[in-house]
Parts: C-alpha cells; sequence; structure tokens
C-alpha cells in the first residue's frame, strides 16, 4: 500500500517546511538596524526579537509533547505553515498600523514562531514515519534545507536591498511569507504516516526513567548550543576582527557559516550508509573544539574566518545526527521524545549566545573571550558521545555472548 504513496512529495513539503523556518529565524535580524532608523526603536529593545522568538519556540516545543499527537500531525504541520505565513504577512502591516511599532513586531515574531516551533517538532518524525531506505541519510539531508534556507534569505534579502533599498523592506517580507503560503498545501496533500501507532509510543514518564534519554537530551542541547553560538556571533565576530562592513560580514560570517554546514549535512546524506555516525559525530565535535579555539585565540584574523567558517562543516552533523541515533536507539519514543529534543536543542540555542553576550560584555566588549567559553559545549558532546559508544560497544559484547 506504501509503495503506490508518493512520499517524494512529503519530503518536498517537508523541505520546504525547513525553508520556512530558516526564513523565520533569519529574516528579521537582517533589517535590525532598519527597524530601529524607521520607527526609532533602541537597540535594547529590538534585542528582546530572538529573546521572544526563542522562547514562543521553547513553549511550542513544550505543548507539542502533549497534544501534537492528539490533534494529528497533518493538522499541526499545514498550521505551521498558515501562522508562519500570517506573521511574515503581518510584519509589512501590524507596525504601521499599530499605536506602538515595537508591540507589532513583537506579535508577527510571536506568529512566526509558533510556526517555527511546529516545524522544528513535527518534520522530523514525519520524515521518519516515511518508508524510506536510510533513514539517518535522509535526514541529514532534510536538516541541510534549513542551512540552504539561511543562505537563500541571507543572499536573496542582501541582493533585494542592494538593487531596491531596504525602504521597500516590507515588499521582501511578503515576497518570502508565499514559500509557507504555499507549502500549506502540499502539506494538505502528500501522504503523512504516524511515527508509532496509538498506545504504542512511550509514555513522558517513561521516557523521563530512559538513562538513554537524558544523554540524548545533554547531546541535543550541546548541539544546539555550538551551532547557535557561532551562527548568531558569525557577523558581529567577523566585522570587528577583519573590520569589514555588516555586508561583507553577512556574506563572509553567517552566510558562509551555513553554506558549510549544509554541505556536511548534504555529505553525510550521500555517504551514510558507509559511516559510523557516532565516530563521525565524535570527529565532528572535535572539530568543534578546534574551530572555537581557533576562533577565540588566534591572533591572526583571517584564520578566526577560517575558524568560523568551519565551524559550520563542524556542527552540521550534530544536530540531524543526535536525532537519529535517538529514533534508532529508542524507536518507541513517538512524537513526545521529537519535542523534547527539539527542546533540547533550542534551550542550548537560546542560553549559549546570551552566555557568551554576557561574558564578552564582562570582559570590556571582548568577543573573543566569550567565544573561548563556548567550547564547554561540543567538549561536553566529545564526552557525551564516548559514553554511547561504550554503551554500544558493551551491549554487542553482552549480545555476542549471549
Amino acid at each position: 500500500m506504501s509503495q503506490t504513496k508518493n512520499y517524494k512529495k512529503t519530503l518536498i513539503a517537508c523541505y520546504l517546511g525547513f525553508i520556512t523556518q530558516a526564513i523565520s529565524a533569519n529574516f528579521a535580524p537582517l533589517l535590525f538596524l532598519t527597524f530601529k532608523d524607521t520607527y526609532g526603536i533602541s537597540l535594547e529593545m529590538i534585542a528582546l526579537v530572538p529573546l521572544v522568538f526563542y522562547l514562543t519556540q521553547l513553549l511550542v516545543d513544550l505543548v507539542a509533547t502533549k497534544f501534537a499527537d492528539i490533534i494529528g500531525y497533518r493538522i499541526c504541520v499545514v498550521a505551521s505553515q498558515v501562522v508562519s505565513a500570517a506573521g511574515l504577512i503581518l510584519m509589512a502591516f501590524l507596525p504601521e498600523i499599530l499605536p506602538n511599532p515595537f508591540v507589532g513586531i513583537l506579535i508577527c515574531v510571536v506568529l512566526y514562531a509558533i510556526g517555527s516551533g511546529l516545524i522544528e517538532v513535527l518534520v522530523s518524525p514525519i520524515v521518519e514515519a516515511c518508508p524510506f531506505e536510510n533513514k539517518a541519510g535522509v535526514m541529514s539531508l532534510l536538516h541541510s534545507f534549513y542551512c540552504w534556507g539561511a543562505v537563500g534569505v541571507i543572499l536573496g534579502s542582501t541582493l533585494f536591498f542592494a538593487i531596491f533599498g531596504t525602504e521597500y523592506w516590507q515588499i521582501l517580507t511578503l515576497i518570502w511569507a508565499v514559500v509557507p503560503l504555499l507549502n500549506a498545501f502540499n502539506f494538505l496533500s502528500c501522504p503523512i504516516e504516524r511515527l508509532v501507532e496509538d498506545g504504542e509510543g512511550m509514555r513522558i514518564g517513561q521516557l523521563f526513567r530512559l538513562p538513554l534519554f537524558w544523554l540524548m537530551i545533554i547531546l541535543m542541547i550541546c548541539a544546539g548550543a555550538s551551532e547557535a553560538t557561532m551562527a548568531q556571533w558569525a557577523s558581529a565576530f567577523t566585522e570587528s576582527a577583519l573590520g569589514v562592513s555588516k555586508i561583507i560580514g553577512d556574506l563572509a560570517g553567517p552566510c558562509l557559516f551555513a553554506v558549510f554546514m549544509g554541505l556536511a549535512r548534504v555529505f553525510y546524506g550521500k555517504f551514510s550508509e558507509k559511516l559510523d555516525l557516532a565516530k563521525v559525530m565524535l570527529g565532528c565535535g572535535a572539530l568543534c573544539v578546534v574551530c572555537y579555539l581557533l576562533a577565540s585565540l588566534s591572533p591572526i584574523p583571517i584564520l578566526g574566518l577560517v575558524g568560523c567558517a568551519l565551524c559550520g562543516l563542524a556542527v552540521g552533523i550534530m544536530w540531524p545526527g543526535t536525532i537519529s541515533i535517538s529514533s534508532q536507539k529508542c524507536p518507541k519514543g513517538g512524537t513526545a521524545m521529537f519535542a523534547f529534543l527539539a527542546l533540547a536543542g533550542d534551550l542550548g540555542a537560546m542560553v549559549s549566545p546570551a552566555m557568551v553576550g554576557g561574558i564578552a560584555d564582562a570582559v570590556g566588549g571582548n568577543l573573543k573571550t566569550g567565544l573561548l567559553f563556548a567550547t564547554v559545549f561540543p567538549t561536553i558532546m566529545i564526552l557525551g558521545l564516548l559514553v554511547l559508544v561504550k554503551r554500544v560497544r558493551k551491549y554487542k559484547e553482552t549480545t555476542n555472548k549471549n
């Protein structure tokens, strides 16, 4: 029966889902200075935008652990596209209509953050439930579309602003809103299977009593922290280290980082059947430590940029790899497991960049010192993976004896 269903359509919808998430996460930060100049909003207030975005995602992740299975994947994932589109569309109008433009911006951020959170929780289990071979490779390739979406948003927006000027940013906002709006129709018609049948999935209490689950949570926190810290600080680091303009900083920093992250996920997606995922992630963790040290300690600016860019290569496998390992080791985890993994990743992505900024401020604005502190997260990930590899080896030895 499953062979007659067009699961490629499901995969394409999920690809566009991650591109939608990339639009939601990366477009507004490109407008921060425009908001400041147009509406007279202070940078201190604008700094609340990413905080509200990630807090909303965290709350959605938490709620989804309980209600996603009850409501159903299709309704929830279609809603993710609709509210993402609504948030982007309203961004073009609400700040102009409301007496307080900043309130209008925050309302829009909350809307598309709800959509982004639902995408994060649902798209991975939707793909996992499809009858694809080489699930780890498919998952890695799937997550690469977030990277390509980020690159597309940065390059596309930079090109638009260079040609038409930032004063027409509302038009560009409406253009980006077309992606989730059209993708809602894809999710309405594509085949969607349940990850586990009713009553067969593990309950939240059962997950919490599983030591392996908590190990995966730690790995996911570290994955989110390792990825988001460099992604969010790459532009500022590049500008300060190389003394270049914001446009060049965006292209050489977060854009180059996203390209390398996407390449890592595509590479693993292509060769995953020949590679040991845990060992690949160990190598990536070690490379990530080297990259953070290079960025934070190198006296030569160009080497710092190399560390920043190659960090994308190092962190690329961490997030989708942790999801794949969790699915392999805990196949009955269900939607709740995916939701808690997303929650853990978002927690790391929210806390670590803020800590880096706080430490940098505490030492007189030295961003390199803040990035040096962030080395702790890939280090913890390496230790967690060593524990995992040891557990797997011990299990295999016990199985062979029996």
